[in-house]
């Protein structure tokens, strides 16, 4: 089942291009609002399958005449895998398991706009990841269970503003600023997923293809994450945990960039990115920047403010 939130954050179901709006079989969920209605469903969701089963089987909306909307707003946490694939075999071993905080403020869905802060960042990137969307109350759970505490996936961004300075005070201001969380565009329940490890991700800027890999190149596989995130804190229904990237195809999200990710059955997200400066980098991807010999890990800027 896809799960959406459309025009103004109604609850509904995508089936066949065609979204069936089912708000009023979940209004007796206790809720305030669309993000407590969707962790709630989330976490009472055996209890409705059927009823929304039902629904999406009758007439609906073409899903081109809706407005989709980000799929989760509001999550209790947003836990990021760090350095979590094997980019290709080039890495001879993992990294050691680690991962960080994004800020639910960061969340946009599709057609919304990542915004460029003015913060003098060596480069502006965006990772391609699927992302798990916890189904219910997660502490110390092993590995053997983990795959049980999954409700489903999505797409998800990790905007990222790098080499901002001081030297070793980054994450944070690095990556929990607004609007470098897309995700969507909807929420796809696991078991129309049959092998999350072994998914293609696809990422575009501007029509050209940028990264290009797929989730059995992970590390510390999906199983290992959960119970290592739930073995620090709880996860709670409808929080996410983003599982890495393969950051060989990484390249500068700059002004006026369409960017497209798509993960094997989770359907394209769509975003643009605003910088009100007009600063420019190379295209090249890290992986093509290395080729050609040049210093540093990415691109270096070329014009606007902060460029040297």
């Amino acid at each position: 089942m896809k799960l959406v939130f459309f025009d103004e954050f109604k609850l509904g179901v995508l089936n066949n291009e065609s979204v069936f709006d089912v708000t009023d079989i979940v209004k007796d969920i206790p809720h305030i609002g669309p993000h407590d209605l969707i962790n709630g469903l989330i976490e009472r969701f055996d209890d409705y399958r059927a009823a929304l089963d039902s629904a999406a089987g009758g007439n609906g909306i073409p899903v081109t005449e809706v407005r989709i909307r980000p799929p989760l707003l509001r999550p209790a946490t947003i836990d990021c895998m760090a350095v979590n694939y094997m980019e290709d075999g080039t890495r001879s071993e993992p990294a050691p398991i680690n991962a960080f905080h994004k800020s639910p403020s960061a969340i946009i869905g599709p057609g919304d706009t990542m915004v460029l802060p003015d913060v003098p960042a060596e480069i502006f990137e965006g990772e391609a990841e699927l992302a798990i969307v916890i189904g219910k109350q997660a502490s110390n759970v092993s590995a053997a269970d983990a795959m049980e505490y999954i409700f489903g996936y999505m797409n998800f961004i990790d905007g990222s503003a790098r080499g901002l300075p001081p030297s070793g005070n980054t994450f944070f201001q690095m990556k929990s600023r607004d609007t470098f969380a897309p995700i969507g565009p909807y929420i796809v329940t696991a078991d129309e997923i049959d092998d999350p490890q072994n998914l293609d991700v696809k990422l575009w800027v501007n029509g050209d293809l940028k990264q290009d890999f797929n989730t059995n190149d992970m590390a510390h596989k999906i199983p290992r994450c959960i119970e290592w995130a739930s073995s620090i804190h709880t996860l709670m229904p409808g929080d996410i945990l983003a599982t890495g990237t393969n950051h060989r195809g990484l390249s500068a999200f700059q002004d006026g960039d369409i960017v497209e990710l798509e993960t094997e059955g989770m359907g394209r997200l769509r975003f643009n990115v605003r910088d009100a400066l007009k600063r420019t980098w190379s295209r090249d991807t890290r992986l093509e920047h290395a080729e050609k010999g040049a210093e540093g890990r990415a691109t270096p800027q070329l014009t606007g403010k902060y460029a040297n």
